[in-house]
């Protein structure tokens, strides 16, 4: 007779692969976390063990990196940062049992991640599912400042790391007590031991939450200015350090061009530019030209003080999602080592579709457009992180925000500029007729404010500038009588106006094309200097003067508006960025051809 076969099995067969396993080997099975369900970006996993919201979960045989954002019992939700591509249900998972943390380290300068802070130098790294990247292997001269014995706190200086800036090696956050051992002066790696204290091993390297705050001692209400060398910025709408900025505007408006120069030439000690969804060319053409500019301050690269998260259009939507988080995290690292940093969010939209894309999946009531209901709690808290702050060692400290917003079809009333404008201190729109007409930067001065104009008056003042808030408001009020007279001339023609009027038309084209204007592509005007800009200023008010004088003594206003402005108009080029002779002497030239005028 032939051996008996066990039903469902083939001869040679194991019974416990066939499912035939014992009762405890399969309950123990059963009892695993594993992947229920996925669909896109969103996984559901069963994890009959204890799970918290925002913890850190690995899908999958590759260990691809999610998110926990909702729980109901046994079952979690994970939102995936990478392609979801092969998982299916019965793959493992694996609670980490901690938020999504990122690894802040000295070598973040002059770097490109992805929206984990994953390094990109190395795509071919990059491109496999679940890598961590690794660090660049560099090494970073280290001398301390503290000797064995001392007692120390939180915040408090162990040594100082020489970069492109100062940096320093801080005791870590809720961590005190005796050092008990510094290492000595020289060059260390990132990860290696620099100090114990307390009898914690204390690294340059440290993770840290994206999603919670670092902590400071006090927040402080800075008067400091942020000099951004554009023109239409500092002087009309300029922003304090620590404060806020929104940059809507429409397709084509020159959004990612103003916040490319900003980048490269305002005063802060770190940049970190976030590309928040979007295209991989304008990323590609950012980073290049970091890479090539020079520092004005340490001769170098500009990129070596630059930290770059490109996470664009192409790249998995919920990456974009914590991209923001990631930036701003990077940014209050180097806030702690007494840095001023501005975090560039290019752009709040694509990342608030992320957030709506998401929600569509979870099956969350959709509110305004098919945003979450809790949009403007998301951009808040985006935008609460800028603050000038006192850190945990007695230093002063800032982060500035500043986020693009791009409404569909510049519709200023869409649930993202609405919200976005609420909770920012100063907001920089960008006009389409401006862009249109090739004026750069296309900030309006009809639709922008800034909230922080008050406070910098004072500093102005206090540094011996008190005429900088009367140029300001005199700059506003000519520009704005000008647009009020631009209607009027299309109706009537130029000709009808008064003579005083038409020479309000004319102020507000010398300051519009003298000083508010830019070229982004001309080495002596992509910047200027605050010298330079009241320079300009002060030439242009001072020509208007004298165009108005003589029109109040009986000058006729055709032959004022036939004398040639060009020296004026031109000098913003002429001079270099921290020239001001040639502004006076270009001011000198027209005052002269006025003199001619009867």
């Amino acid at each position: 007779m032939g051996s008996a076969v066990t039903p469902g099995c083939s001869q040679g067969a194991d019974p416990q692969a066939a499912g035939f396993a014992p009762a405890a080997s399969r309950r123990n099975r059963a009892s695993r976390p594993r992947i229920l369900r996925v669909a896109g970006p969103l996984v559901e996993i069963v994890c009959p063990g204890s799970v918290a919201m925002h913890d850190l979960v690995t899908l999958g045989a590759a260990g691809l990196p999610g998110e926990v954002v909702a729980i109901r019992g046994d079952t979690a939700t994970v939102q995936a940062y990478e392609y979801t591509g092969g998982l299916a249900p019965g793959h493992p998972a694996q609670p980490l049992g901690r938020p999504l943390t990122v690894r802040l380290a000295p070598d973040l300068l002059g770097g490109v991640f992805d929206g984990l802070l994953r390094p990109l130098t190395d795509a071919g790294e990059w491109l496999t599912s679940g890598s961590k990247g690794a660090p660049d292997g560099r090494t970073w001269p280290f001398t301390p400042k503290v000797a064995e014995g001392a007692v120390v706190s939180a915040g408090d200086l162990l040594g100082q790391v020489k970069a492109s800036v100062p940096l320093r090696l801080l005791v870590p956050p809720l961590l005190s007590g005796t050092v008990t051992w510094i290492a000595a002066a020289g060059d260390h790696f990132p990860d290696a031991v620099l100090a114990v204290v307390g009898g914690h091993e204390v690294r340059m390297a440290q993770s840290w939450p994206v999603r919670r705050q670092r902590p400071a001692a006090e927040r402080l209400s800075t008067d400091l200015p942020l000099n951004t060398g554009q023109r239409a910025v500092d002087l009309l709408f300029p922003v304090a350090r620590g404060s806020t900025v929104a940059v809507p505007g429409g397709f084509g408006t020159g959004k990612t061009m103003l916040l490319q120069q900003i980048a490269k030439w305002c005063d802060a000690d770190v940049i970190v530019y976030v590309g928040c969804g979007e295209r991989g060319n304008e990323m590609a053409d950012v980073i290049e030209e970091l890479s090539e500019l020079t520092d004005p301050r340490t001769g170098g690269r500009l990129a070596d003080r630059t930290v770059t998260i490109a996470n664009t259009s192409n790249m998995p939507m919920m990456a974009r999602e914590s991209s923001v988080h990631t930036g701003a995290t990077v940014a209050e690292y180097f806030r702690d080592m007494g840095l001023d940093v501005v975090l560039i969010a290019d752009s709040t939209s694509r990342w608030a579709e992320a957030l709506r894309e998401f929600a569509s999946r979870m099956g969350e009531l959709p509110a305004e457009e098919g945003y979450p209901a809790g949009l403007a709690s998301q951009l808040a808290s985006f935008y609460e992180r800028a603050a000038a702050v006192r850190t945990l060692g007695g230093a002063a400290g800032s982060v500035t925000v500043i986020g693009a917003v791009s409404p569909p079809g510049g519709d200023r009333t869409e649930p993202v500029t609405a919200h976005t404008e609420r909770c920012v201190r100063c907001l920089w729109s960008l006009d389409r007729d401006l862009a249109y007409a090739r004026h750069y930067p296309a900030v309006s001065w009809a639709d922008s404010f800034s909230r922080d104009a008050v406070t910098l008056a004072a500093a102005h003042a206090r540094a011996g500038d008190t005429e900088w808030a009367e140029r300001r408001g005199r700059v506003a009020r000519l520009l704005a009588e000008a647009d009020r007279l631009a209607d009027l001339v299309e109706l009537v023609g130029i000709t009808a106006l008064p003579p005083r009027e038409r020479v309000s038309v004319l102020a507000g084209r010398l300051l519009r094309e003298a000083v508010i204007q830019q070229n982004a592509l001309s080495p002596a005007d992509a910047y200027s200097t605050p010298e330079k800009t009241t320079a300009l200023v002060e030439a242009a008010l001072t020509v208007i003067d004298r165009c108005l004088e003589l029109v109040d003594s009986g000058s006729p206003a055709d032959v004022v508006e036939a004398v040639d402005f060009s020296p004026l108009l031109r000098a913003r080029e002429t001079a270099g960025p921290a020239e001001t002779d040639p502004v006076e002497a270009a001011r000198d030239t027209v005052l002269d051809r006025l003199k001619g005028v009867t």
